[in-house]
């Protein structure tokens, strides 16, 4: 299936690589993890698109063809790239619009949602959890402590070779029982599609992102009982770094949501479960 890439402007004046499945007029907006846009798989938007959504999956802030600031000047936070989320949504349709958001950006969806509902009809949250980056809280699972550690002893790449780059991310992969093929792939082509900027410094951004400028205050998991939109939450059930406690706290905590746990997935979305993962999807 073809797509179309572009960019939007936000009114703050960000602007956000997009790219667009399908030409339904029912809006689906995904929102990309702490990587790009290509968290989302192509098979997953292929099949919203067949089944009557105009797919629109976007870059974060920091990755991809999105806006990238320096490093040492961090100037956002969670709730702005909430908000980024909800302009995006308005540009597309005068209606509300279903978000998605899979792993950190499950989290900017959970706060978008909450902070501006009227931009939204639906939620899916995907292998996420309802606190930001940092110290959970003492009834949710903690990163698997033994996968960090393997994930933190692999050497750092060159992060301008982008065969080092994709060797990286397909040992990180594998150690997180994601397919490293796939993911090899994935990482060859956001170093491909990064236009004029250094991959080490989106990484930078990244890392920053998640440690520090995604601390949400206040926090939100307590207003999560207000959500009143169908919620759909996916987590794989071998998702060493957010474990499947956290989906299930989440489709606990809001009211009404499905929970749909992947027995064979870790972290990524794969192709395999694509169908059905877009299924449930449909169905919200």
């Amino acid at each position: 299936m073809s797509s179309t890439v572009h960019s939007f402007r936000t009114p703050d004046g960000v602007t956000l690589g997009v790219e667009h499945f399908g030409d339904a007029a029912a809006p689906l907006v995904l929102l990309a993890g702490g990587t790009t846009m290509l968290s989302w798989p192509d098979a997953l938007c292929e099949a919203l698109a067949r089944g009557g959504r105009h797919v629109v999956r976007y870059d974060l802030r920091d990755s991809g063809a999105s806006t990238t600031v320096a490093p040492e000047a961090p100037a956002y936070t969670l709730r702005d790239l909430a908000a980024d989320a909800a302009a995006l949504a308005r540009g597309l349709d005068d209606r509300p619009v279903h978000l998605a958001g899979i792993g950190v950006g499950g989290m900017v969806a959970q706060v978008a949602a909450l902070d501006h509902p009227d931009a939204f009809s639906a939620l899916t949250l995907a292998g996420t959890r309802p606190v930001a980056p940092g110290p959970v809280d003492d009834d949710l699972p903690d990163h698997d402590a033994a996968t960090m550690d393997r994930c933190f002893a692999l050497p750092m790449p060159d992060w301008s070779d982008r065969a080092a780059v994709a060797e990286f991310a397909a040992a990180s992969a594998e150690i997180l029982g994601n397919d490293p093929a796939a993911a090899r792939a994935t990482a060859e082509r956001i170093f491909d599609r990064t236009p004029g900027t250094e991959p080490a410094v989106q990484l930078a951004n990244q890392m920053g992102m998640v440690f520090s400028r995604l601390d949400c205050k206040p926090r939100w998991r307590e207003r999560l009982p207000e959500l009143a939109m169908p919620t759909l939450v996916v987590h794989g059930r071998r998702n060493m770094f957010f474990p499947v406690g956290n989906g299930e706290a989440l489709a606990r905590e809001i009211p009404g949501a499905r929970l749909l746990v992947l027995e064979q997935a870790a972290t990524a979305i794969p192709d395999a479960a694509a169908d059905e993962v877009a299924t449930a999807m449909l169905a919200l």
